[in-house]
């Protein structure tokens, strides 16, 4: 169903993935396309055991997804301002939340993926930058192209490349959760957020075959 996927996209979902080599990771150009196409092959693979198991999918993201994404740096940053008022003792806990939150957020986006072809930028060589963005188009037939730009950092201290935020048309996920989860960081404070992640984490990962067929 590409019209509830290209909205899950569209609000800030990211498709990050991971599964290659140290070697490839010091490239990400090589790294975005090369675990992209790993991943979107291990779903299609296991496709009928995820329609039985939606919630396979957290599985896909954990084994896949994390490894690769500097969700501590994206938590922090999506605090802003607030990172200053937040208890010291709450950060610990608000970052496993977050992560667990990013799981639950990217499972639910492939759960409408359908085989669409997602075409990057061609590789460019990076010397001594810190942070890239990397561009790709999200392509199917009869339906508009869905852009998107995914922004990856450099660990000074690993020289891990990983990503941390995507623009989609222009929407970044990172601007938008800081500004829905500042609001409400102003109104009720961290353990609000923290409390809204759990409760998005503890629903299910459904599959609509219906919508999908349609």
């Amino acid at each position: 169903m590409i019209n509830k996927w290209t909205l899950l996209l569209l609000s800030g979902v990211v498709v990050f993935f991971s599964g290659i080599a140290q070697a490839e990771s010091q490239n990400p150009y090589v790294m975005l396309e090369e675990v992209a196409t790993k991943t979107f092959d291990r779903i299609k693979k296991e496709r009928q055991l995820i329609e039985v198991d939606p919630e396979l999918l957290r599985t896909v993201m954990e084994e896949e997804l994390i490894p690769h994404v500097d969700y501590s740096f994206s938590a922090l940053k999506v605090l802003g301002k607030y990172y200053k008022k937040v208890p010291r003792e709450k950060i610990p806990e608000y970052i496993s939340v977050f992560r667990s939150y990013l799981i639950t957020t990217y499972a639910l986006a492939m759960a409408y993926y359908d085989g669409q072809d997602v075409e990057f930028q061609p590789v460019r060589e990076v010397t001594g930058e810190k942070t890239v963005t990397v561009r790709a188009v999200v392509k199917e037939a009869g339906r508009p192209d869905i852009n998107l730009a995914f922004k990856l950092r450099k660990n000074s201290k690993t020289n891990e490349w990983k990503a941390y935020d995507m623009v989609a048309e222009g929407i970044s996920l990172l601007s938008s959760k800081q500004s829905e989860f500042q609001t409400i960081l102003r109104k009720d404070g961290i353990q609000k957020v923290i409390d809204l992640m759990k409760n998005t984490i503890s629903k299910p990962i459904n599959i609509d075959l219906e919508e999908k067929e349609s």
